[in-house]
């Protein structure tokens, strides 16, 4: 058994793995670089090296310093995790050439499904179906357009040497294919260094479906089931569960059986994951091996009751699997949702800055909680948004589905916007619930899902700004429930403030009240409600609001405002009594980077008329292309940037002209 091994990586991956190597009785070394100095990770492992600047080019993806950091370290084996350097064959050949075990597949393996056409062919040659398409070498843009004349539209268009849904694109007609082209193989070329693309025929609903597969370097492999990973945005994963919903067995045994061809036709060792386009007919296609750990892994794991960093990390000390195909036991349902910063009612934007409040449910036996990530840390544009990864379980599909609605629930994340919002609803929703799903779900149901934040209703506000006066005086009005006394009086004064519904379409609110021995008189419309409320310094509001017994988790940085409530966070700010809202007008003339970034593309030019929803702008940002369109149709006044720049969040990109 190894003794000693360095996590070539960061994040909840990174803490996930020092988890298991620490229970085994291994020593773990962490790397790092300048932006996670202070990261849990760092903080978690028995060893810490710094490798590097902020930038993943100047650290996580620099093969020689991480090796260089387990022969100083001493260091039997690299676990890569996922991402970075994970699937670079160089990488792990260079472990080989150092003698340090890699805690994946051989190299060969590596290459052999590294690019999405040269596997292909081979699994062609192994007799594992794929979707029709084109995966040669000749990149010739008019090469691929007959391509995809040929294949027939919708086609999609995929980065070869990628994943993750970076540089994948749709073309619905051959008017869109050659813009497509362009931006996939950009991002392509960002994400991976490799501009190349594959192009397939664009399956109008399929299923998402993926068999986690293991082998050992004795011959031996099974499939640990298969992960249903169908809902998505922008082409990467938002809810994965195990297993597939309405999966037959015999259609389980096909799909896993082909899984474990595709493994050993590449002489494969380790944990992999061959994933699967399920046609609507049953039909499946193989449409790519990721030849690492998935992020989506623990659900494999709640569900056989295994762990698989514990199987990498004896099959990479050349033990043999622990378990035979027959010995292995599937029991009860689980679900993982990603906790991201991100704006879902922004194209799921994502997001940077501080995470001032964060609380998560107690992990037990149907809950578990994969994070790297602590209370006051920064979401910064150098890495992945990634919150954290909430997963639960329970005996069938819908008592582990109704686990995670009530966990996702009890999760408050305050300090920027978050998709947690987003991931209630969908959990909530009814289609849903009965496994009706495809990886057009989200698109399909966008009504009923978006906005995933809804407008801060009348308690909200109250809640709110009951919070923000208790946390300015650091008093409490006593206790609610059990007291009718005793509540200090702050005589007869009168004030009023503003409160801007920042999740809710920037909609300001003004709330006059008094200060009464009572608590607070809010006067409103048709009403005067009076506010009981304490505060405690873990920031829990419990409230009585004229009777009506409420309790909220609220957070506060300065003027801006968290409260958690029935499993929401709204997002508001203290604007002052002198908050003058801008006029819609006024607001609408100017086009504002939403995060930092590069500009790639600029399609307009001062004094040219545009219509509603036309392209503006290519920004480029944590490694993905994000359009800025009209918000509506006018002249553009000023363009105050160009192709290359580097820009902030909020820096003024053009301006239209005043009607």
């Amino acid at each position: 058994m190894l003794k000693s091994v360095l996590i070539a990586n960061r994040g909840e991956i990174a803490c996930r793995v020092i988890r298991t190597a620490k229970r085994m009785g291994l020593r773990t070394i962490a790397v790092y670089s300048d932006a996670d100095a202070q990261a849990l990770h760092v903080a978690q492992a028995d060893e810490a090296v710094r490798i590097g600047g902020p930038l993943a080019r100047d650290s996580y993806l620099k093969a020689d310093a991480i090796i260089e950091a387990a022969k100083k370290t001493g260091a039997g084996a690299i676990h890569p995790g996922y991402g970075f350097l994970s699937e670079n064959a160089a990488f792990a050949q260079a472990c080989a050439e150092a003698k340090i075990v890699f805690v994946g597949p051989p190299p060969s393996a590596i290459r052999a499904m590294g690019g999405k056409s040269e596997a292909k062919a081979l699994m062609a040659k192994a007799n594992v179906p794929l979707v029709p398409g084109y995966h040669g070498e000749d990149q010739d843009p008019k090469v691929l357009e007959k391509a995809a004349d040929k294949i027939g539209y919708p086609v999609l268009i995929k980065a070869s040497a990628g994943g993750g849904g970076k540089g994948m694109k749709v073309a619905a007609s051959k008017a869109e294919f050659r813009d497509q082209l362009a931006s996939a193989q950009r991002e392509a070329k960002s994400s991976f260094g490799d501009d190349r693309v594959l192009i397939e025929k664009y399956l109008e609903r399929p299923r998402h479906v993926e068999i986690q597969v293991f082998a050992d370097s004795h011959g031996n492999c099974v499939y640990l089931f298969e992960r249903d990973c169908s809902i998505q945005r922008r082409h990467q994963k938002v809810i994965e569960e195990a297993p597939a919903p309405g999966m037959t067995a015999a259609l389980r045994k096909r799909m896993g059986e082909a899984a474990v061809t595709a493994a050993k036709s590449i002489g494969y060792v380790g944990a992999g994951t061959v994933e699967f386009l399920l046609d609507e007919d049953g039909s499946f296609y193989f449409m790519e091996m990721n030849t690492r750990l998935q992020v989506e892994h623990p659900v494999t794991e709640l569900i056989t009751g295994l762990d698989l960093v514990e199987w990498q990390l004896r099959v990479a000390s050349d033990e043999k699997l622990p378990l035979a195909q027959d010995q292995l036991v599937l029991n009860g349902h689980a679900f993982e949702v990603r906790l991201y910063a991100e704006d879902p009612d922004r194209d799921f934007l994502p997001q940077t800055g501080r995470i001032a409040h964060l609380r998560f449910p107690a992990e037990n036996g149907h809950v578990r909680i994969d994070t790297g990530i602590t209370e006051g840390k920064e979401i910064s544009t150098y890495y992945d948004p990634m919150i954290a990864k909430l997963i639960v379980w329970d005996r069938d599909r819908m008592s582990a589905l109704a686990q995670l609605r009530r966990t996702l629930g009890e999760t408050e994340i305050g300090g920027l916007i978050t998709n947690t919002a987003f991931l209630a609803r969908l959990a909530g929703n009814k289609a849903f619930a009965k496994g009706d799903v495809d990886t057009g779900f989200i698109g399909r149901h966008e009504k009923e899902l978006l906005p995933s934040v809804p407008a801060a209703s009348e308690d909200v506000l109250l809640l709110a700004a009951t919070g923000l006066l208790l946390s300015e005086r650091q008093v409490s009005l006593g206790d609610p429930w059990s007291s009718s006394d005793g509540w200090r009086h702050y005589g007869g004064a009168h004030d009023h403030l503003s409160l801007i519904d920042v999740s809710g379409g920037q909609t300001a609110h003004k709330l006059v009240f008094d200060y009464a021995k009572d608590g607070f008189v809010f006067h409103l419309k048709r009403a005067a409600p009076i506010v009981r409320a304490s505060l405690s310094v873990d920031g829990r509001l419990i409230a009585d609001i004229s009777g009506r017994r409420m309790a909220a988790g609220f957070a506060r940085t300065g003027d801006d405002i968290a409260l958690f409530l029935d499993g929401i966070s709204y997002r508001l700010k203290r604007a002052g009594i002198a908050f003058e809202d801008e006029s819609g007008e006024a607001a609408a003339l100017k086009v504002t980077a939403p995060m930092p970034g590069r500009i790639i593309a600029v399609h307009v030019a001062a004094g040219k008329m545009v219509e509603k929803g036309a392209p503006l702008i290519v920004l480029e940002a944590m490694k993905m292309e994000h359009t800025l369109k009209a918000g509506h149709a006018g002249k553009i006044e000023h363009v105050g940037c160009k192709s290359g720049d580097q820009i902030r969040e909020g820096q003024e990109l053009l301006r239209f002209a005043a009607s």
